[in-house]
């Protein structure tokens, strides 16, 4: 999993476009700064569950915590749809 991330890191990292996107907003007077979130599952492949190809195929399986982060925007966007939020 840590080999993943670590992948997924530098392969933005080294990225030409990404850099020279970046690059274009600074110029034009703006910070710029960052933020990509990605949820990684991993499920156990069970060895009953087999595809066409006589390959093993993971059955879906989500977890929630039920816990989210919301900025102010969120809350802002949120109002504006006449939708409350409990600050917990």
């Amino acid at each position: 999993m840590q080999e993943l991330g670590n992948a997924i890191n530098e392969s933005l990292s080294d990225s030409d476009r990404i850099a020279e996107a970046i690059g274009d907003i600074k110029r034009a007077g703006y910070d710029v700064f960052l933020v990509l979130e990605a949820t990684i599952g991993f499920n156990k492949r069970d060895s009953d569950s087999v595809d066409d190809d006589g390959a093993s195929e993971p059955s879906p399986s989500f977890e929630s915590t039920g816990k989210i982060s919301l900025t102010s925007q969120d809350h802002k966007f949120l109002r504006a749809l006449k939708i409350s939020v409990d600050d917990q």
